[in-house]
């Protein structure tokens, strides 16, 4: 007994089914690499506006991949909406895993090197954007890059 064309036909189309279902995970699994992950999650700006700071980064390493992002918040307060904005200067990348948010140093604006200068100025970046590897904030008076990466107390110090 022969195997009839209808059954020949069922099993071309489960063969196909599979293969396609095998090209899209491993479509989907290339996608999952770090640097599409992180993509995902920090939105990237394409124009990156000239500035010194981008040799002083890459000379270190890093690779300049977004330029200035403007990050609007949204708050209620009694009820009533009120408004601010962060802003990133830039995103960049050490490599296809670390990804890091730029900021550099303004005259007006100076960083406090304190836990709590740290806390105010910085938490707001690395809990909007967890999965980035921590914030290079540029010293542009002195040409110096501090990597600053978020970490926990385990609660001995004072």
């Amino acid at each position: 007994m022969g195997v009839a064309s209808s059954d020949k036909a069922v099993v071309a189309l489960i063969g196909l089914a599979a293969a396609i279902f095998i090209i899209y995970r491993i479509y989907i699994w290339l996608q999952g690499s770090p640097r599409s992950f992180m993509k995902d999650r920090v939105p990237i700006n394409t124009i990156i506006q000239p500035h010194p700071s981008i040799g002083l980064l890459e000379d270190a390493g890093y690779e300049v991949i977004g330029g200035k992002l403007k990050i609007p918040l949204s708050f209620q307060v009694n009820g009533a909406p009120m408004y601010s904005r962060l802003f990133i200067d830039y995103v960049a990348s050490k490599d296809e895993e670390h990804f890091y948010l730029v900021i550099l140093s303004r005259p007006r604006k100076a960083l406090e090197f304190t836990g709590s200068g740290l806390r105010d100025t910085l938490l707001p970046y690395l809990l909007i954007y967890p999965d980035c590897s921590g914030v290079l904030y540029v010293d542009t008076v002195n040409s110096a890059i501090h990597v600053i990466k978020l970490g926990k107390d385990d609660g001995e110090s004072n």
